[in-house]
């Protein structure tokens, strides 16, 4: 059974640190691309970043979140991590995992975890 379960989330005052995980489970995410997306409320779910295996690992940050969030995988632990720094209040969403496949055979996979909330305020 394909599972991506998120965890980390949690409410966190402006300029502190959450650390987001994504265990996979049922596949194996060194052939998946791995994101994490983002949705606040009554905005449209928006890309946060993503990593990839193609010629060893490449990530991809939206703009707004360069140099205050990491995207990092640990292969052995199938489980995607998102560090997250210097954290704002429209930082404020829920946070979801994506996987997408990246081979022939996977292409038309596209998984989602439930969500984890994240809330930046003092």
């Amino acid at each position: 059974q394909v599972q991506l379960v998120e965890s980390g989330g949690g409410l966190v005052q402006p300029g502190g640190s959450l650390r987001l995980s994504c265990a996979a489970s049922g596949f194996t995410i060194t052939n998946y691309a791995m994101s994490w997306y983002r949705q606040a409320p009554g905005k449209e779910r928006e890309l946060v970043a993503r990593i990839t295996t193609a010629g060893g690992s490449s990530t991809h940050y939206a703009n707004s979140m360069k140099g205050r969030f990491t995207i990092s995988r640990d292969n052995a632990k199938n489980t995607v991590y998102l560090q997250m720094n210097s954290l704002k209040p429209e930082d404020t969403a829920v946070y979801y995992c994506n996987a997408v496949g990246v081979r022939s055979w996977n292409r038309a996979n596209d998984y989602w975890g439930q969500g984890t909330q994240v809330t930046v305020s003092s």
